[in-house]
C-alpha cells in the first residue's frame, strides 16, 4: 500500500519509506492510500476472539501488503504482551485500561509496535537511524522503552523543562545506552517544532537517517486502533449492546485520530467526545468551524498541554475538511485547571489518596 501526505505536494511513498522518514518532505503527514472496511461477518465472531487475535486482523488491513503474515503476527503478539482490559465505572459507563504496558501509558502499543516495525525494515540496512521525539511527558517513557536496545537505532528524546512529571522524566531519563534525552527550556510546541525542524533540514538529512516516533509516524498511531476494537469485542462478550461512545482524553490528537481510524474500518461508533484542557484548539474548531492554533497553555494534564496538535490534518484529510461531517462524529468538551483539579480530588480522596499542591498524587500523604 503507498501512503500520501496531507500536503500532497510530493508523490505517495512505500510503508517502509513513511515508516523512515516519519514526516513527508512537503511538511505533512502520511495517510493509508485506502481504508479498507472488514465484512459485517467479522463483528459477530469478535466477541470469541483474543485481543491479540483481533489487532493482528487489524493490522492486516494496514501492512499485509508489505510485511508478511508470519512477520506481522510476531510483531502483533510481540507488542501486545500486556491487555487492554474494559472495567465497569458504573452504569453503563466504562474504562478502558490502557495503563497496563510496560511504562503505564496508552502509547506503549504504538511505541511497541513501531520499534518492532522498524526493527524488520533496518534488517540489512547499513546505517543507524536516529529517531527525534517530541513528549510532553508519555510519548517519551513509551519510546524511549520501546526502543532501548534495539541495534541500529538511537533515540533523542525531546520535552519541556519543567512540563512533565518526575516519574515519565526519569523513565526517559536514566535508560542511557541508545537513549539520549534532551531538555529543552520552551513547551512542548517548542520541541515538536525543532522535531520539525530538522526533518524539513536538508543538509542534515543527508549526513544522517532521521525518524519520528511521534504520532505524526504512521506506525506510531494506526496500531492504536487496536485497543477500540478490542472495546467493542469485550462489551459484546458481556452482552452489552449498547451503542458505542469514546471519551478521549486529547493533545496531539493521535489516539482520537486512530479511533476514527477504527471507525472507518468498520467498528460501530455512535461518536467520539474530545476531552481538552485548556489547550482547546480542536474545542473551538467544533464550535465555530475556524482551526486556529495558539501557544500552548501549561496545565496540571500536562501531556494533553499541544497548542498545535499534528494529527488534526489527519482529521481533515479523512473528512474531506467538512467541519459539518467531523463535528457530526466528533463533539468536544472543554475542562479548566480548577475543574480538572476538583475531579481528581473527589476521584483520589474517594481511594484514600491526597493530592500535592500542584494537583499530582501524593503517595506519602496516604490516609
Amino acid at each position: 500500500m503507498k501512503y500520501f501526505s496531507t500536503n500532497k505536494l510530493v508523490p505517495p511513498v512505500s510503508l517502509m519509506e513513511a515508516v523512515t522518514k516519519g514526516l513527508a518532505s512537503d511538511d505533512g503527514l502520511f495517510m493509508p492510500e485506502r481504508i479498507d472496511e472488514f465484512h459485517s461477518d467479522f463483528f459477530k465472531r469478535i466477541p470469541r476472539m483474543s485481543f491479540q487475535e483481533i489487532s493482528f486482523e487489524v493490522a492486516k488491513k494496514f501492512f499485509r501488503e508489505d510485511i508478511p503474515e508470519v512477520i506481522l503476527k510476531e510483531i502483533v503478539y510481540d507488542t501486545l504482551n500486556f491487555d487492554c482490559p474494559i472495567v465497569q465505572v458504573k452504569d453503563s459507563i466504562y474504562a478502558l485500561e490502557l495503563f497496563h504496558g510496560p511504562t503505564l501509558a496508552f502509547k506503549d502499543v504504538g511505541a511497541r509496535f513501531m520499534a518492532r516495525l522498524l526493527g524488520y525494515f533496518l534488517v540489512g540496512f547499513e546505517k543507524e537511524v536516529n529517531v527525534l521525539v517530541a513528549t510532553s511527558g508519555d510519548t517519551g517513557s513509551a519510546v524511549a522503552n520501546g526502543f532501548y536496545n534495539v541495534p541500529g537505532i538511537n533515540v533523542y528524546v525531546l520535552y519541556p523543562k519543567g512540563l512533565v512529571s518526575d516519574i515519565q522524566e526519569k523513565q526517559f531519563t536514566t535508560l542511557g545506552k541508545n537513549i539520549t534525552s534532551l531538555e529543552i527550556d520552551g513547551t512542548f510546541d517548542d520541541c515538536q517544532r525543532l522535531v520539525k525542524s530538522a526533518f524539513n533540514d536538508k543538509e542534515l538529512n543527508k549526513a544522517m537517517v532521521l525518524t519520528s516516533a511521534n504520532s505524526i509516524n504512521v506506525a506510531r498511531f494506526l496500531p492504536q486502533a487496536f485497543y477500540y476494537f478490542n472495546a467493542f469485542a469485550r462489551l459484546r462478550e458481556a452482552g452489552i449492546t449498547n451503542d458505542l461512545v469514546f471519551s478521549v482524553p486529547s493533545g496531539n490528537f493521535g489516539n482520537l485520530t486512530a479511533g476514527l481510524f477504527a471507525k472507518y474500518l468498520g467498528l460501530p461508533i455512535k461518536r467520539f467526545i474530545a476531552a481538552n484542557n485548556e489547550n482547546d484548539i480542536v474545542y473551538k474548531y467544533l464550535k465555530t468551524g475556524h482551526y486556529k492554533p495558539s501557544e500552548s497553555v501549561s496545565t496540571i494534564a500536562n501531556a494533553m498541554d499541544v497548542g498545535n496538535p499534528s494529527n488534526f490534518a489527519r482529521i481533515l484529510e479523512l473528512y474531506n475538511h467538512s467541519h459539518s461531517d467531523i463535528s457530526a462524529d466528533i463533539i468536544g468538551y472543554r475542562y479548566s485547571n480548577d475543574e480538572i483539579r476538583e475531579t481528581m480530588r473527589l476521584v483520589f480522596e474517594e481511594d484514600n489518596y491526597m493530592l500535592d499542591s500542584h494537583g499530582g498524587i501524593d503517595y506519602r500523604a496516604l490516609k
